[in-house]
């Protein structure tokens, strides 16, 4: 059985499925900003997913998919601070090392990418209901 085309929706609900899951490492990244821990090794580290595209021939579109989520950016920074209660043997304590700024600009990137793939569904919807409209 030869594989079917993809549709114009399955193409744009794909493309939103790793847009949810950009917009959700994202948010975890925001969340753990300023985050402390105890060795370098239990601090937070930056997620980010990485996307994977591949062609479909049948329909002549490309489709988006999460491949994988890994850690990304700079290490935790460690910061000198004996009276913390999370503070190590030798008073120091790692630091998430979360860029707000670059999160907040992905987050915006994120949610228009999203919207714009809603306005393909939408637009879609709209040219098969008026083609189902001209046979009547």
């Amino acid at each position: 059985m030869a594989n079917q085309p993809l549709s114009i929706f399955q193409v744009a609900g794909r493309a939103m499925s790793a847009q949810l899951v950009r917009m959700n490492t994202t948010a975890s990244n925001l969340a753990n900003a300023g985050q402390v821990a105890t060795s370098e090794a239990q601090a937070y580290r930056t997620q980010k997913p990485v996307f994977r595209t591949a062609f479909d021939a049948a329909s002549g579109m490309a489709t988006v998919d999460v491949e994988k989520v890994v850690a990304a950016g700079e290490g935790p920074t460690k910061r000198y601070d004996p009276g913390n209660p999370m503070a190590d043997k030798d008073g120091n304590i790692w630091e998430s090392a979360v860029d707000e700024t670059r999160e907040l600009v992905d987050m915006m990137e994120t949610a228009r990418t999203y919207q714009n793939n809603v306005e393909v569904m939408q637009t879609a919807k709209q040219l098969i209901t008026q083609t189902l409209q001209l046979g009547r």
